[in-house]
């Protein structure tokens, strides 16, 4: 039974790298992305067009190339999140979370029995065929599974204490976008109360042994982040890096 070797890795402190994966449909690319050397993507299916298929056929190539398949559900219901679980996903996203209440119910989803409340689906392929007992496959995906809490607005930033109480979470996906607009600074990433935003939810994940982490939108904010102790850290997307490469190339066939 293969580890969650992005969970274990940021349980030592380490920073692991991965970025926005929802528009290509393609198991190549996801294998790219593994290859090039990141550890996880978020499979997008709150802003990403991916049905359960897609979802199924990617989370099922990344077992075989050593990478972490998270899928962002578009909301917080039992259906989005155990269906994406039951495809193979090594963990989820949680966006828009504001209440604790609903966050400790929603990781509840995501754990079997007696930990939490999942229903057991899974498939051989979750395990290679491998001759695992029930009472294994369940310890086993209880230890491996991965929550991942977005905070992305002011109020989830002033009652970040109380999220991060809720046992269970591994990691955070601080949305810069939402929380800028949220802040009234729209698209600033760098304005002064997005970054205070961010480091005082940092503090408040380490304080607690959770990953602090970010989506970003380029190599220098990434960087800027990665410098300041985030660790579960994104950058770019699928479709962001093709446009990205063909515009370095065509500027730079044009060149006189």
């Amino acid at each position: 039974m293969r580890p969650n070797l992005v969970k274990l890795a940021l349980k030592e402190g380490k920073v692991q790298y991965g970025t926005n994966f929802g528009q290509i449909r393609s198991q190549e690319v996801l294998k790219m992305l593994a290859a090039a050397g990141f550890n996880w993507a978020f499979i997008d299916t709150e802003h990403g067009g991916f049905d359960q298929e897609t979802i199924q056929d990617l989370c099922r190539i990344a077992a075989y190339v050593n990478f972490a398949p998270i899928v962002r559900v578009a909301d917080l219901q039992y259906a989005l999140i155990a269906r994406a679980l039951d495809c193979g996903a090594a963990g989820v996203i949680f966006p828009r979370v504001e209440d604790p209440q609903l966050l400790e119910k929603a990781i509840s989803w995501t754990k079997f029995p007696p930990v939490g409340v999942r229903g057991f689906g899974l498939m051989p392929f979750h395990f290679d065929n491998e001759p695992v007992t029930m009472p294994q496959m369940i310890e086993h995906v209880n230890e491996n599974t991965m929550v991942v809490l977005q905070i992305e607005t002011k109020k989830a930033v002033d009652i970040r204490e109380e999220l991060l109480s809720v046992p269970g979470i591994d990691a955070v996906m601080i949305g810069p976008a939402d929380l800028s607009i949220s802040l009234g600074v729209p698209g600033d990433f760098q304005h002064p109360k997005v970054v205070e935003a961010m480091e005082a939810i940092r503090d408040s994940c380490n304080r607690r042994g959770i990953a602090p982490g970010t989506q970003t939108r380029t190599l220098p904010l990434a960087k800027f982040w990665r410098e300041r102790g985030m660790r579960f850290l994104g950058c770019s997307s699928d479709v962001a890096m093709l446009f990205d490469r063909a515009k370095e190339l065509m500027t730079g066939l044009k060149e006189q």
